[in-house]
């Protein structure tokens, strides 16, 4: 009797799961996955994961496998203007050597980091985009359940 319980369980809010997936952008591209790791595990309703993607495991059964594509503002939402912001290259450490796309880590007064990004170098500044690197993209996620606990 339980056998078949679990496998008629669908997932549902506040549910925690297990959960297989590989992220692509709609040009196929992957930008992660766990194939081959550990599955993720989260619980549903708890705002770790983005909007779209816990959506799209809702009533999913395990073993299951789908491919859900998700809207932007559903994701990492749009590239917001106030997120770039110019920085002299004299208040850069001398070791960076700034490159369009180049990652950067800034801390926050409460010691938290955040990612950056070089937007773009000019003569005596550079912009930085503090938007996450996904926003502004629909993503398309593979996902398997692997299990509901």
């Amino acid at each position: 009797m339980e056998t078949q319980e679990k496998n008629t369980r669908t997932v549902k809010n506040n549910d925690t799961v297990q959960v297989h997936y590989t992220g692509k952008l709609t040009n196929g591209q992957i930008f992660d996955s766990s194939v081959d790791k550990e599955p993720l595990e989260f619980q549903l309703g708890q705002g770790q994961i983005i909007p779209g993607f816990e959506n799209g495991l809702i009533d999913m059964k395990v073993t299951e496998k789908k491919t859900v594509t998700i809207p932007e503002d559903e994701a990492y939402g749009e590239v917001k203007k106030d997120l770039f912001q110019e920085v002299p290259k004299a208040e850069l450490p001398p070791e960076i050597d700034p490159q369009v796309g180049m990652g950067l880590v800034a801390k926050n007064p409460d010691g938290s980091e955040r990612q950056l990004r070089v937007a773009e170098v000019r003569n005596e500044s550079i912009v930085i985009d503090a938007n996450h690197p996904l926003a502004g993209q629909d993503l398309v996620f593979d996902l398997e359940v692997v299990a509901i606990k």
